[in-house]
């Protein structure tokens, strides 16, 4: 699916969320949660693309597995955290959704602390003693 056909599902999917929001809610919430998946199904081919390319020039930039690793479970986490706080959000649950974007931002930074670790100490490596 391109992208073409990917916001034509979108734009169809928000009219007709729309009509039924007034009609009956849950069916225009359920199909805004069917159009999310829809879209994510259509598109994981070229993430997994996205993926390995980045892993890729991490073997050729000598870089840890470890760290393109967790660079690739920060990108998801992030994507994740974005996914389910918008669709709470939509169901009406901003509160709910902060908490989805916090848990997300904890995470992201547990996961970044060997990193910065690394970096920082690579800094320090540099510095006169």
């Amino acid at each position: 699916m391109d992208i073409l056909q990917i916001v034509l599902v979108g734009i169809i999917a928000s009219i007709l969320y729309i009509v039924l929001k007034d009609i009956n809610s849950s069916m225009a919430f359920f199909l805004i949660i069917v159009t999310g998946i829809i879209i994510f199904l259509s598109i994981i081919e070229q993430v997994a693309i996205i993926f390995n390319l980045i892993e890729t020039l991490g073997r050729n930039a000598n870089v840890s597995g470890l760290y393109m690793e967790t660079i690739l479970k920060i990108i998801g986490i992030a994507y994740i955290a974005e996914l389910g706080a918008s669709l709470t959000k939509e169901a009406g649950l901003s509160a709910v959704a902060k908490n989805i974007e916090l848990a997300g931002k904890i995470f992201i930074i547990l996961l970044a602390v060997p990193i910065i670790t690394a970096v920082i100490e690579a800094i320090i490596s540099f510095l006169p003693t």
